[in-house]
């Protein structure tokens, strides 16, 4: 059997606005072809993880202080949640199987509750080192680095039990962790964006769009909610509205033009239709749905109550 390698991916590691025309179309097919896999088998835990605030604001705060490429962040975050979805079902599915065996009830909730508080410090630590792993153009955090600081955060963790929890989130996801992340799709995006319209300054928007997505990401909850008032024009969602809704929340390619559009209303408000035109035309999304998420992400960046207009 060929050896499994983590370090292979469909999706080179290229650093921004290093990528040939011709490798981006590719990569736009593939962003676009996994996008659309994932929306088609949705389960109900997806984006459980993801959508903890708390959660991504440590994942970000590791890498900042570990002076890892903002990618290993959002890849770290991609995949932790895949991780802990098998996680959760493995730990689930073992407990059924030993409390049929001993023939006695187990409060199943509370024994994996105590398991996971003893380790997802060290989980989410193994999926940011792991993620480190993935680009030619970031630090890799090795055992050393991982112990040093993981103890700095008091965390006594020895180098075999770091290995061991690496080696765990691998095997459990088989290796495959061929998955892009949502900045790597608001980068694709950006870069086709820049081949198609040269007068659009995508060299400027790149570092804003880093800021708008981590700030996107850490306010999803509040964001989403407010889109899903926006578009059904009602301050109270039924519960059917909210379900139908919850494939929005979950759209990559989405939450990509979206960010990309804020940008470039914050950067330079008179591109901002020809930019929303243009993602449009690239990722068949509406005009309405990329100029509903520009208005309400705008309205919670500036803090206004009321939807914000174009100029």
């Amino acid at each position: 059997m060929a050896r499994k390698s983590f370090l292979c991916s469909q999706i080179p590691s290229l650093k921004f606005g290093e990528t040939s025309c011709e490798m981006l179309s590719d990569v736009l097919v593939v962003v676009n072809k996994q996008n659309k896999d994932s929306l088609s088998s949705l389960l109900k835990c997806n984006g459980a993880f993801k959508d903890n605030a708390k959660m991504i604001e440590c994942i970000f705060l590791m890498t900042e202080q570990l002076k890892l490429d903002p990618m290993a962040g959002y890849h770290a975050i991609e995949i932790l949640e895949r991780f802990m979805i098998k996680h959760l079902d493995n730990l689930f599915t073992t407990l059924r199987a030993q409390g049929a065996a001993a023939d006695q009830p187990i409060n199943h909730e509370d024994v994996v509750f105590e398991k996971l508080r003893n380790e997802y410090t060290l989980i989410v630590f193994s999926c940011v080192q792991i993620a480190s792993k993935l680009s030619l153009h970031t630090n890799i955090i090795d055992l050393n680095i991982g112990v040093r600081f993981l103890h700095s955060m008091g965390q006594s963790v020895s180098k075999q039990a770091l290995l061991e929890s690496e080696l765990m989130i691998l095997k459990t996801l088989e290796f495959n962790l061929n998955v892009p992340s949502a900045l790597t799709s608001v980068e694709t995006l950006l870069e086709v964006l820049g081949h198609n319209e040269s007068s659009i300054p995508v060299e400027r928007l790149h570092p804003l769009c880093c800021h708008v997505l981590k700030f996107t990401c850490l306010e999803k909850t509040a964001i989403y909610n407010s889109l899903l008032m926006a578009t059904t024009e009602c301050l109270n969602p039924s519960r059917e509205q909210r379900e139908k809704f919850v494939p929005v929340t979950k759209d990559c390619m989405l939450l990509s033009v979206g960010v990309i559009a804020v940008a470039t209303y914050i950067l330079n408000i008179s591109k901002w239709e020809q930019v929303v035109e243009e993602l449009s035309y690239i990722t068949g999304i509406s005009q309405q749905s990329i100029t509903d998420f520009t208005h309400v992400t705008v309205m919670h960046i500036t803090k206004t109550s009321t939807p914000v207009t174009s100029a």
